[in-house]
């Protein structure tokens, strides 16, 4: 769906849209697309992954994979992520997951601890990519 007063597109993947959360997968306002946040759930379910602040890890990246897959784009177009930890601890360990994703580049980055995440998850990663620098 294209807003009708600028170039501003809310994405939607079938599989996300089954879910029937309130709010959109990305948005493209030019070539520049913003993830909504992710988390380690179990992909097209309401439910995290077991095995702690890895595994949630783990299936967060791949969630920002396969959302920036379903709208032509890889984590090579990701230039600013937002880190969102339910216990700052674990920082290390969300690290070792996230840096293993990023091949030549890391995005910039923000992370902070918070009080809370939906469905009780250990982290919450939002993305910003650029489709192309034309």
């Amino acid at each position: 769906m294209t807003h009708p007063a600028s170039q501003v597109e809310f994405l939607n993947s079938p599989a996300f849209a089954r879910l029937g959360l309130p709010f959109s997968e990305a948005v493209r306002v030019g070539n520049t697309v913003y993830l909504s946040g992710q988390l380690g759930n179990v992909a097209g379910k309401l439910e995290l992954v077991s095995g702690g602040i890895r595994a949630e890890a783990r299936q967060t990246m791949e969630n920002i994979q396969t959302t920036l897959a379903a709208h032509g784009l890889t984590l090579d177009h990701v230039v600013k992520c937002t880190v969102m930890l339910a216990d700052m601890a674990e920082w290390g360990a969300f690290n070792e997951v996230y840096t293993s994703y990023f091949r030549g580049h890391l995005p910039a980055r923000s992370a902070f601890g918070c009080n809370g995440l939906a469905l009780g998850g250990r982290l919450e990663v939002e993305c910003i990519a650029v489709a192309s620098f034309d």
